[in-house]
């Protein structure tokens, strides 16, 4: 069902959104991150007036602005109705105006411009990944076991969070119609973003986030990953409550990580917090986020392998709906003995 908006909302994005050099920015904020500094240099205006267009960007909801560092970035706003509100008015708008393709091309530019510094910094820790990977299964069985648990979708809005060079938005592309990744690390951000406009993949964003807190309204995601990340999180159980809440009833969350293990160089050479978790304590930690345990599977080891290795955990579960509107998974797991 199409969401449905006040008429003071829709009156105050209007009118916000409706001024040249504003509808620009929101079509430049809509396709990824950027500061003052970056939109004087694509619009070649000055920066006293883009600071005013997005201030009042903000002041109506449109905009969201965080902090990096000294700088201040911008992206249009998911938390808010506004936001949404004007992602559908973007959608309207010519991409083959001349002023648009001008903007689209400068932007393109500058990002390619970072995407050599931040390839330079994955090559660099390339190595710590490739190490880690040498450890456990095969990422391509581990890949093709989180599409099965995840399910065919399609989701109107899939939300990655530790997306890092963001594999998985490539992984799904076929399953959602829009996508967003989080990820504190900058240069991983404009690693992923390099690798998702090579790809093709125009309809999936990355963005800085902080996983504890999300910059998105409660209940707008069909699903959410967690790859790989949990283990570097001082408070798992935090991260896990805040992608229940961004979780729209019948969404899917699905956790990958690593089963309990006593690898402690993990911890001293690659930043682990937890050295694995067990199968009890995830489905704790769902349950107390309010979501319901659906599957929970293991990719264990070669048993022919000897060396010390992990063993790779699945847990998917399910943010529950109430009456006629259950899915099949609820009902069953309701019906079971």
């Amino acid at each position: 069902m199409a969401a449905t908006f006040a008429s003071d909302e829709i009156v105050t994005a209007l009118k916000a959104a409706a001024e040249p050099t504003r509808l620009r920015i929101l079509l430049l904020l809509a396709a990824g991150e950027l500061n003052v500094k970056d939109l004087t240099q694509i619009l070649g205006q000055s920066q006293p007036r883009i600071s005013r267009h997005l201030k009042l960007l903000a002041e109506a909801g449109l905009v969201e602005r965080f902090r990096e560092g000294s700088w201040a970035y911008f992206h249009v706003s998911d938390r808010t109705h506004g936001g949404r509100l004007v992602l559908d008015i973007l959608s309207l708008v010519d991409k083959s105006e001349p002023a648009v393709v001008r903007d689209r091309e400068r932007a393109d530019a500058m990002k390619r411009e970072r995407e050599g510094a931040a390839q330079d910094y994955f090559r660099s820790h390339a190595a710590d990944w490739d190490r880690i990977r040498t450890l456990h299964v095969a990422e391509s069985e581990v890949e093709s076991a989180m599409r099965a648990a995840l399910g065919s979708g399609p989701f109107k809005l899939l939300v990655d969070l530790g997306t890092g060079t963001g594999r998985t938005l490539e992984l799904f592309a076929d399953r959602y119609q829009r996508a967003i990744g989080f990820d504190l690390n900058q240069a991983m951000l404009t690693y992923a973003h390099g690798k998702l406009s090579k790809a093709g993949i125009a309809k999936a964003q990355v963005r800085h986030g902080d996983i504890y807190a999300l910059a998105l309204a409660d209940g707008i995601a069909d699903a959410v990953i967690m790859h790989q990340v949990i283990h570097f999180l001082s408070e798992p159980a935090l991260a896990i409550r805040e992608a229940a809440r961004v979780l729209a009833p019948g969404g899917r969350l699905l956790i990958v990580d690593f089963a309990p293990h006593d690898l402690d160089f993990l911890r001293e050479d690659f930043a682990h917090a937890r050295l694995g978790f067990a199968p009890p304590q995830i489905a704790q930690w769902l349950k107390d986020a309010g979501l319901t345990p659906t599957q929970q599977c293991d990719l264990g080891p070669d048993a022919k392998s000897g060396a010390k290795k992990l063993t790779v955990s699945l847990w998917l579960a399910e943010r529950p709906q109430t009456g006629k509107h259950k899915t099949a998974t609820s009902r069953a797991l309701e019906e079971a003995p």
